[in-house]
C-alpha cells in the first residue's frame, strides 16, 4: 500500500468518444460530464455523497451556462455543501483538474474529489458579433465560436493547424512520415478495441431519441479502414503551397468526457478502497505560443529533474496527438519508442474532445498500466496559446 500521505486514484472512466455531430450530439457537455461522474463513483464504490470538491474541465464553453461544473456536480448527486470549478486551460482542462483536486486533498481541504473535463464540439455555437449594440446599416458576421474560442490562437494569429505546419518545417518532419504515424495510431486503437483493451474505462451513454433510446458504447471516429494511399489524397488543410497537415494526420473534432475519483492514500486504507494509481508529481509549462506544440518538452524535462528520473523509468507515455507532425516534434526533444507510445491509439484514431482530452489520456494511460502491470507512466499534452502540462503515475 501507498504511504499515507500520496493522493490516489480510486476511480477513472470515460465515455465514449462521439464523432462530430454523431451519436453524441445532441447531449450538451454537462450531461456527458455527469455521466462520467456517476460512472467514476459507482466504480470507485464511493457515494456521492462524500465528495468534497469537483473540477471539471471545458475548453469550449460558450452556450454552456454558468458554471459547467456545478451543472454536472449537481447532476450526479453530489452535496450541494460541496463545491465546483470549472477550469479552462484549453486542451490541458481536464488534466488540469486533476492537479487541482490534488492540491485540495494535499492541503486537507478535501476527504474525497472528483476531476476531469468534457466536451461537446458538436454543441459549439455561432455568435452574431455586436448584435447587443446593434446595426444600423449593412450585413451582420456570424463568427463560429469553435475558431473564435478555439482553433484559432490570439497570441499568434495563428491556427492550431498553422503552428503544426511551422513545426513540421522546423523539424523536417514529411508529410509520408506524418501520414505514417497516422496510420499507426489508427492501428493501435484498432487494434486496441479489438482485444477489449478500452472495457474497463468506458462507460456506455443512453442517447434518448424519439424512436427509442441509443446505447452508445463504442469510440465512434476511429477509421480501422484507413490506408496509407488513402491518407496521401488527402488535401492539406492549413498551408496552400508546401503544405503537409491534413484532416488524416491531424486530431479529429469529437465530444465526450471522462472523470476519475481522488483521496489520500490514507483515505483509501481507512475506506477499504483499492486504488487504481498514485500521482507521483504534475508540472505545467510556457512556451512560444506560435509553437505551442512543443509544449510538452518543458513541461516534462523539468517534472523528470526534479523526481531523479528519465523517461526510460516510464513504461508508457501518453503524448496527445493534436497533429501527428506536433507529436513528432516533440518526440525530437522527447525520444520514446513506438512500444512505448500512445499504445492503444491517441487522438488522430480516436479523437481530440478539448476539455476532455487531458483527463481522457490519463484514464487510459492508468487502465493500461494497471493491466500491463507497467510501475510508472507519464501524460502529456500541448496547450493552444502556447502551454503544456505532464503529470507522472505509478502504480500502488
Amino acid at each position: 500500500m501507498a504511504s499515507p500521505e500520496l493522493i490516489v486514484v480510486v476511480s477513472a472512466v470515460r465515455t465514449p468518444i462521439g464523432r462530430f455531430m454523431g451519436g453524441l450530439s445532441t447531449l450538451a457537455a454537462p450531461d456527458l460530464g455527469r455521466a462520467a461522474v456517476a460512472g467514476a463513483l459507482e466504480a470507485a464504490k464511493v457515494p456521492a455523497d462524500a465528495i468534497d470538491v469537483l473540477y471539471f474541465g471545458q475548453g469550449r464553453q460558450a452556450g454552456s451556462k454558468p458554471n459547467p461544473a456545478r451543472q454536472v456536480s449537481w447532476g450526479a448527486g453530489i452535496p450541494e455543501e460541496a463545491t465546483s470549478m470549472t477550469v479552462n486551460m484549453a486542451c490541458a482542462s481536464g488534466m488540469k483538474s486533476i492537479q487541482l483536486a490534488a492540491d485540495d486533498l494535499l492541503l486537507g481541504r478535501a476527504t474525497y474529489a472528483v476531476a476531469g473535463g468534457m466536451e461537446s464540439m458538436s454543441r459549439v455555437p455561432f455568435m452574431l458579433d455586436r448584435m447587443r449594440d446593434g446595426y444600423r446599416l449593412g450585413d451582420g458576421k456570424v463568427v463560429d465560436l469553435m475558431y473564435r474560442d478555439g482553433f484559432l490562437c490570439p497570441l499568434s494569429d495563428q491556427l492550431m493547424g498553422a503552428t503544426a505546419e511551422t513545426l513540421a518545417e522546423e523539424g523536417s518532419i514529411s508529410r509520408e512520415a506524418q501520414d505514417a504515424f497516422a496510420l499507426e495510431s489508427q492501428r493501435k486503437a484498432a487494434e486496441a478495441w479489438a482485444a477489449g483493451r478500452f472495457d474497463d474505462e468506458i462507460i456506455s451513454i443512453t442517447v434518448p431519441n424519439r424512436r427509442g433510446d441509443i446505447l452508445i458504447d463504442r469510440d465512434e471516429h476511429m477509421r480501422p479502414q484507413t490506408t496509407i494511399e488513402g491518407l496521401a489524397k488527402l488535401p492539406t488543410v492549413f498551408r496552400a503551397e508546401g503544405g503537409t497537415v491534413t484532416p488524416g494526420n491531424a486530431s479529429g473534432i469529437t465530444d465526450g468526457a471522462s472523470a476519475l475519483v481522488l483521496t489520500t492514500a490514507r483515505e483509501a486504507e481507512r475506506a477499504g478502497l483499492e486504488p487504481l494509481a498514485v500521482l507521483v508529481d504534475s508540472q505545467t509549462a510556457g512556451t512560444d505560443p506560435a509553437r505551442m506544440g512543443l509544449g510538452p518538452i518543458p513541461a516534462t524535462l523539468p517534472l523528470l529533474e526534479r523526481n531523479g528520473l528519465t523517461l526510460d523509468d516510464f513504461g508508457l507515455i501518453e503524448l496527445n496527438e493534436a497533429f501527428a507532425a506536433q507529436a513528432m516534434a516533440c518526440l525530437q526533444e522527447l525520444p520514446i519508442e513506438a512500444e512505448r507510445l500512445n499504445v492503444n491509439g491517441g487522438a488522430i484514431a480516436l479523437g481530440h474532445p478539448i476539455g476532455n482530452t487531458g483527463s481522457r489520456i490519463v484514464v487510459t494511460l492508468l487502465h493500461e498500466m494497471k493491466r500491463r502491470k507497467e510501475k510508472r507512466g507519464l501524460a502529456t499534452l500541448c496547450v493552444s496559446g502556447g502551454l503544456g502540462m505532464t503529470t507522472a503515475w505509478q502504480l500502488p
